[in-house]
């Protein structure tokens, strides 16, 4: 029996960013893999044609930044979480840092900044005002990633009125959102 290697078991503490990444873990060994994506996208309520759609592209385009020094490029498409700072896109709002912390301040920013009817909250053409702002020129793929991860987080997460509020967009970035949400559907579930 041999013994393990440091890829195989994923411990301490994890960046804002880690954290939001590691819901997607659904083995908890500090890898996700397509399928553990598509897992991810089930849990928290998203559809067929999302899910296998967001397994494919989310890891694709974030397996290769992500693969350790000593790793070579696979099909399965790994994403490493321990690297995942390294696959932050452009065009986006600087709320994690280079190194995947949470910024307060680019936090507070965005509702400081776009969130003009109601300062705790944001309806869909503030959202659509804050990526356009955050648009780096010519950079097309940060801004295509930007405008996904926001329009299926307003899609999933506005309230009855359209506004999608503070509190919510704060526990997607530190990846507690996913966790409640999963559980409320398991609950939901279980009463029907």
């Amino acid at each position: 029996m041999s013994s393990p290697s440091e890829d195989d078991e994923f411990e301490g503490d994890l960046s804002t960013l880690q954290k939001h990444v590691a819901f997607f873990d659904r083995n908890g060994d500090g890898i996700v893999y397509p399928w553990e994506t598509f897992q991810g996208f089930r849990a928290i309520g998203c559809g067929l044609a999302l899910s296998i759609f967001s397994a494919f592209f989310i890891n694709v385009a974030l397996s290769r930044r992500t693969l350790p020094p000593n790793k070579k490029f696979s099909l399965l498409f790994p994403i490493y979480i321990e690297h995942i700072h390294k696959a932050k896109h452009g065009s986006d709002s600087g709320v994690y840092d280079a190194q995947g912390r949470f910024v307060p301040s680019k936090f507070e920013e965005i509702f400081r900044k776009h969130a003009v009817t109601n300062s705790n909250a944001l309806t869909s053409n503030q959202l659509m005002e804050m990526l356009k702002s955050n648009r780096v020129p010519k950079d097309y793929r940060g801004w295509f990633a930007s405008w996904t991860e926001w329009k299926i987080l307003y899609v999933l997460c506005k309230d009855k009125d359209g506004l999608l509020h503070k509190e919510t967009v704060r526990a997607v970035y530190d990846g507690s959102l996913f966790d409640k949400m999963e559980k409320e559907r398991a609950s939901s579930r279980k009463r029907a």
